[in-house]
């Protein structure tokens, strides 16, 4: 199953701190935190794959692997953490768990949805070369003919000797 990790809201400046999760146990991990009413943060993208002649949207977390975390308490136990079902260790240094800094996090979170999916942080303008993320143009690279204001975007391919107009969703590119 492919969803996005919840992104609920966070606790006012409280600090973030990074959980490394077992493989393939993010979504346990993520369930058992929340029961302990910790905060969970796991931004994710969405990646186009091909299987056989067919390509696929599927959302990947942006870091796979980790979760940042917020408690909501005010004195945080980190054995509870450690020990937590899915989770494989509360990333520390010297005994001593690290935090993840504000701008960070704030940065990533204001860039993704309610449910953690990241849009796209540049701005287009026409004649800029872009990168094709999803669909079956996935990473062909084209340039920018026209943007409309619905994030609809026409580019420009070239691809089997010729040039091809294709229009584009703004959230399947990224500046090249």
């Amino acid at each position: 199953m492919n969803m996005p990790c919840r992104n609920l809201e966070a606790a006012p400046r409280r600090p973030w701190y990074l959980v490394q999760t077992k493989p393939n146990a993010f979504r346990i991990a993520e369930r058992n935190l929340l029961r302990q009413d910790i905060h969970v943060f796991c931004p994710t993208l969405t990646v186009t794959q091909r299987h056989g002649a067919r390509f696929r949207n599927a959302i990947r977390q942006l870091f796979p692997g980790y979760l940042f975390i917020q408690f909501n308490g005010p004195a945080p136990l980190w054995h509870r953490v450690n020990s937590t079902y899915g989770v494989s260790r509360l990333i520390a240094f010297a005994d001593q768990p690290a935090t993840v800094p504000h701008h960070l996090v704030d940065g990533i979170r204001q860039r993704c949805d309610y449910s953690g999916l990241l849009a796209p942080a540049e701005t287009l303008a026409p004649g800029d070369r872009v990168r094709v993320l999803s669909g079956p143009f996935a990473n062909f690279v084209a340039t920018v003919e026209r943007l409309d204001p619905q994030q609809r975007v026409w580019i420009l391919l070239d691809c089997i000797g010729g040039t091809m107009k294709v229009e584009i969703s703004r959230h399947a590119l990224q500046n090249a």
